[in-house]
């Protein structure tokens, strides 16, 4: 098993597609065809965790947060980051980072915190948008069917928990083959009119050339026409941040001592209390202040996140409990998610949680 095995699996899940126009995801460091002999999952690649997978003969780093972020313009070791990279290529060992693809992700980071706080009827606070396209071709009729499914399989007509979904109705076309064309149906020179059906489906953006390949290859017609309409709507089950039920009412006090003991936090921040019980919750992990007003626009009672400024507090406004948990604190679950999806796809290959990572940040 080569590390491009592990990369598609990994973006089977969370595509790149998926993160932010800031972020850095993807394959880090390494070489695609090396074969992986075992994977380390960390939070951060620091150089405890380069020298965890060197003494355990595990040649691929997974990490949620990107070693590498703003680039870099030289290799001297002046900085952690630097001698990561360069003890990692010295040592052949690749490094892959999910970051806000995971975050965005379906079943992704955000998800797996609102399970840990049992949160119920879960969604996505800030959908993605234009992310998604509309497919229109027109088939004959003979062939609705065979080209329909093979769009399917290609990854469209997917509408929330709903799959194959399609628009059809029924018209007719009209061609004339030239001099070289080979039509499947009609005359060279002659214009030609046929029953045929306009199929409609959603497309993820990043499924295009898989889809647009599937219609090309079950399609009967040399030249298919189709049409490819981008979208405004939002993708509602892609985006940062989810909101979610308590399964009872807390009052506030216990509502800080669940969250606090759910993500072992030292101290939790938090802006004044509002003496009202808390039920509905929105939360992103990681430094999430910029969805404050997402958190009040779905009536949220508190809104749990980290890396909370002084400022961003006074955004409460008597409306809304803020709790800062800690960025550590708030991701530390991440892990999980990669250890879940690899072992199961491959159970019998050798994954380890990094034992060498620590905090970086602590309260006196």
């Amino acid at each position: 098993m080569n590390v491009q095995t592990i990369v598609d699996h990994l973006e089977s899940f969370a595509p790149l597609a998926f993160q932010e126009d800031f972020d850095n995801c993807g394959l880090l460091v390494g070489n695609r065809n090396q074969e992986v002999e075992g994977i380390l999952i960390c939070l951060d690649v620091t150089e405890d965790v380069v020298d965890e997978a060197i003494s355990t003969n595990h040649n691929m780093i997974i990490s949620h947060h990107p070693i590498i972020f703003k680039g870099l313009k030289s290799l001297t070791g002046r900085n952690e980051g630097e001698r990561c990279v360069m003890k990692a290529i010295k040592h052949d060992i690749a490094i892959y980072a999910a970051h806000t693809n995971l975050d965005n992700a379906p079943d992704g980071v955000n998800f797996r915190i609102a399970q840990k706080l049992n949160l119920e009827n879960v969604q996505v606070l800030a959908p993605k948008s234009d992310m998604l396209l509309k497919l229109v071709t027109f088939v004959p009729t003979s062939h609705l069917e065979k080209v329909r499914n093979a769009l399917f399989i290609a990854g469209a007509g997917h509408i929330g928990e709903y799959d194959s979904c399609s628009f059809s109705h029924s018209g007719e076309g009209t061609f004339r083959p030239g001099v070289a064309a080979k039509p499947f149906i009609g005359v060279v020179g002659e214009i030609h009119h046929e029953p045929e059906i306009r199929l409609e489906v959603i497309v993820p953006k990043y499924k295009q050339s898989a889809v647009i390949s599937a219609l090309m290859q079950s399609h009967p017609y040399e030249e298919p026409a189709l049409d490819l309409i981008p979208l405004a709507n939002k993708w509602k089950q892609v985006g940062l941040g989810v909101v979610g039920d308590l399964p009872k009412k807390y009052a506030e006090s216990d509502f800080l001592k669940h969250v606090k003991e759910t993500f072992k936090s030292d101290v939790i921040k938090h802006s004044p209390l509002l003496n009202r019980d808390i039920r509905r919750v929105a939360l992103c992990g990681g430094s999430g202040a910029d969805f404050i007003p997402y958190a009040k626009a779905v009536g949220a009672d508190a809104f749990v996140t980290a890396d909370v400024t002084y400022h961003r507090f006074f955004e409460a406004e008597n409306n809304l409990l803020i709790l800062d948990v800690g960025h550590f604190e708030s991701e530390q679950y991440t892990k999980e998610i990669f250890f879940e999806q690899l072992i199961e796809k491959f159970p019998n290959f050798a994954i380890r949680l990094s034992t060498s990572e620590k905090k970086r940040v602590f309260s006196f």
